[in-house]
């Protein structure tokens, strides 16, 4: 049974890079302490994240380096000052000059405690840590060209080549480790600050990972590339209504063949690690694990693609029996057929609701706040929505009337009105993005699929809460059960 089931509850969307601070993108410090603070005064009690790998120069959290590692734009240098191990005159650094600086002062200021605790991180983590770290360790040393314009040698991981990487480049990967072993200290202390306040952490799992990333050149059978690790074919979406050429997300796709016949250890371990970090967790792109769209490499588009086949339920059966499934949450967005909702009811996972899809006039649509249901999160909107102001102003002038006449509301009464929707849902979670709790329009976007640049970069700032908010949205959560 999902854990969302054990009471009604509220939560927020906000990516950590979205908090305010001084540096360029927020991190897990102080100021996620005080988000934790804000969620509590309000009321909520689930605060949902983006992923947190590592990013390229998108900045997009689902262009996956890494199924493992975290993100290290997201670490805190204060904290690392408060240490001892980080001089306060790098804190304002760029990362890499840093997280240098961190480690050589880690090395001669730790505690032997302090020591031992690092030690054990790089142990207990060896089986994905240690590729990560050969990865990073080679990619800066190619000037942070792609695994598959590596020297062969490293490229097709040579083991005497391996061998000598370990020990000529030792210190490099010790540093490397410990950028994630900071990572994981300050993620562990923000998850403890959340537990003691009773607020849970909801994360996000993208399916697909990027053909640059770690898991490509160490677990390359486990994908469909050829031996130079050419993608024989790649993810996407198929047309809709709305994209007349689908979505060419251009992942390489999974070697399900060889997954199931390794007892799908890569998913199992891909799974407990996040649930380590997560309290709940988000299956992105969950109609995947039915059947995915296949589109021929070298593809213009994702017209010319194909639907196969996917185990999902011997996953899930595999997942349920060896991690548990009861924190896993289906995002089942998007194309859902029958099939998928099968898999998706067959093993009791929750649904999303969003609502700004609710309003297209057919008394069936799922999204209607009257057809919700309990086992699901009621959404105003995702990342990928626009905000809700931005949403209810680019409507037409009969949607915007048929919003307000299911909504008994009035064109003033927005975001309140479709926020009190979630809040009234039948769903066990409602959750808010952080941009709809400040009323915000499409300037505070985070995301526009489809489009490459001027994501991912919205800051709220602390100025823009108001002094009654805390009070109207507790009251919204009593009024509702969600407190």
């Amino acid at each position: 049974m999902s854990l969302l089931l054990d009471r009604r509850r509220a939560g927020i969307l906000l990516h950590p890079t979205s908090l305010p601070g001084p540096g360029p993108r927020g991190v897990i410090g102080a100021d996620a302490r005080r988000f934790v603070d804000l969620l509590v005064e309000c009321g909520f009690s689930v605060w949902q994240t983006l992923p947190l790998g590592p990013v390229d120069q998108s900045l997009s959290p689902y262009q996956m380096k890494s199924a493992h590692a975290g993100s290290t734009d997201l670490i805190d240098p204060v904290d690392l000052v408060s240490r001892g191990w980080l001089p306060e005159s790098l804190a304002g650094a760029d990362a890499q000059t840093r997280l240098r600086a961190c480690y050589e002062g880690f090395r001669g200021h730790a505690s032997s405690a302090e020591r031992a605790a690092f030690d054990q991180f790089v142990q207990q983590q060896r089986g994905w840590l240690l590729p990560y770290s050969l990865f990073e360790h080679h990619r800066r040393n190619a000037g942070g060209r792609p695994w598959w314009e590596w020297p062969e040698a490293v490229r097709e991981r040579d083991p005497s080549t391996m061998t000598t990487t370990l020990a000529q480049g030792r210190d490099s990967l010790r540093g490397i480790a410990f950028e994630q072993y900071l990572f994981e200290l300050q993620w562990q202390a923000l998850r403890e600050y959340a537990r003691s306040r009773g607020i849970l952490l909801f994360g996000d799992l993208p399916f697909y990972l990027d053909l640059d990333s770690v898991e490509l050149w160490w677990h390359r059978k486990l994908f469909r590339v050829d031996a130079a690790g050419r993608p024989e074919a790649v993810a996407g979406v198929p047309p809709d209504y709305f994209n007349a050429d689908g979505q060419l997300w251009g992942n390489p796709l999974y070697d399900w063949d060889a997954m199931r016949a390794e007892g799908f250890r890569w998913w199992v371990d891909r799974i407990r690690g996040q649930l380590h970090r997560f309290d709940l967790l988000r299956i992105d792109h969950f109609r995947a694990l039915e059947s995915y769209w296949e589109v021929p490499a070298g593809a213009a588009t994702a017209r010319d693609g194909r639907w196969h086949p996917a185990p999902g339920g011997e996953l899930l059966e595999t997942l349920a029996a060896q991690t548990g499934i009861g924190a896993l949450v289906a995002e089942d967005l998007g194309s859902i057929t029958p099939a998928v909702r099968a898999l998706r009811d067959r093993f009791e996972l929750p649904r999303m609701l969003v609502l700004q899809f609710a309003f297209d006039g057919s008394p069936q649509n799922p999204y209607l706040p009257a057809n919700h249901v309990a086992n699901a999160v009621a959404y105003t909107g995702t990342h990928d929505n626009d905000t809700t102001m931005g949403w209810y102003a680019s409507l037409d002038a009969g949607t915007r009337a048929r919003v307000d006449a299911c909504l008994a509301s009035t064109p003033g009464d927005m975001p309140g009105a479709l926020i009190r929707a979630a809040y009234a849902s039948a769903a066990s979670l409602a959750v808010l993005p952080m941009q709809d709790l400040l009323a915000l329009g499409s300037e505070a976007r985070m995301n526009r699929p489809g489009t490459p640049s001027g994501n991912w970069g919205w800051r709220f700032d602390w100025g823009q809460l108001d002094a009654g908010l805390a009070d109207r949205c507790r009251r919204l959560a009593v009024l509702s059960g969600r407190a």
